[in-house]
């Protein structure tokens, strides 16, 4: 536990319902020792796990998959964020591009917006046809009950975000010009039609909601909240122990006197500006 954890008795939230910084932080730097536990139970046991995050934009998906990712080997715990389909892309088998990315054992894989791009973005802004969309939505329950069949773990995760709040973090962004870079044409036109993508969920959740792969929503207005909850809803949906390594003891070094360092001058360094 960090050494700013909140003391017995201490109030966790501010008079404004929001969680204390000192306790988010603390909770999390508690919840990141057990991922990394995870971690270690995935490779030991030749693990599949694919975890997708959905949702609106500026709804936190990638905030939440920031901090699973962290403290992690990303030899282990790879994410996946692709760009448009290239032209070739385009004319494969839909789930193609992604079947690529799927774990080997022992890996978790997090797919920052997936295969259920169809059933969303494509859909409402029109990149699909309608017969591709209602073929999707035939066809994505069966594959993903093909992945869970073959011993894939996985866990979709819905990150819901009201229109008031989805408005006040395109404002900041537009404010900060170090998060413009998030703000995409796309995204305005997702902001403007907003019914749409409402309408778009409710029909991807009522074919997709499966029992072998089911929807988990995440309340995702207080980003701090929403980020603990899915990241201790993940932990809990594999069950695992604690496999942490005992303390290494370092071996001695080598005779340093057997060695002599080349000229300093002989190297160039980057300017020592601070």
């Amino acid at each position: 536990m960090s050494d700013h954890s909140p003391q017995p008795g201490e109030p966790t939230t501010t008079t404004n319902g929001k969680l204390k910084k000192k306790y988010y932080e603390a909770e999390l730097q508690r919840l990141q020792v057990e991922l990394v536990k995870l971690q270690e139970w995935i490779k030991d046991r030749g693990l599949k796990v694919v975890v997708i995050f959905e949702g609106r934009d500026a709804a936190g998906k990638g905030g939440v998959i920031k901090r699973i990712t962290e403290r992690l080997n990303p030899r282990v715990a790879r994410v996946i964020a692709l760009p448009q389909p290239t032209e070739r892309e385009k004319t494969q088998w839909y789930f193609q591009r992604y079947v690529q990315h799927l774990p080997a054992a022992g890996e978790m894989v997090l797919f920052d917006r997936s295969w259920y791009n169809r059933a969303g973005v494509e859909r409402v802004m029109g990149f699909c046809t309608e017969d591709e969309y209602r073929e999707f939505l035939r066809s994505c329950p069966e594959f993903e009950r093909m992945l869970v069949r073959s011993g894939i773990i996985l866990l979709k995760y819905w990150f819901s975000v009201s229109d008031e709040e989805q408005e006040r973090r395109f404002q900041s962004r537009i404010e900060d010009r170090t998060k413009r870079w998030k703000l995409s044409p796309m995204d305005l036109e997702s902001r403007r039609r907003w019914i749409e993508y409402s309408k778009a969920k409710d029909e991807m959740f009522a074919h997709t909601d499966i029992k072998q792969a089911p929807w988990f929503a995440v309340n995702s207005d207080d980003k701090r909240r929403a980020r603990l909850n899915a990241i201790s809803h993940l932990l809990a949906s594999i069950p695992f122990e604690d496999l942490t390594p005992e303390p290494i003891i370092l071996p001695p070094r080598d005779d340093a006197f057997s060695y002599v360092r080349p000229p300093m001058d002989d190297q160039t360094f980057v300017p020592e500006v601070y």
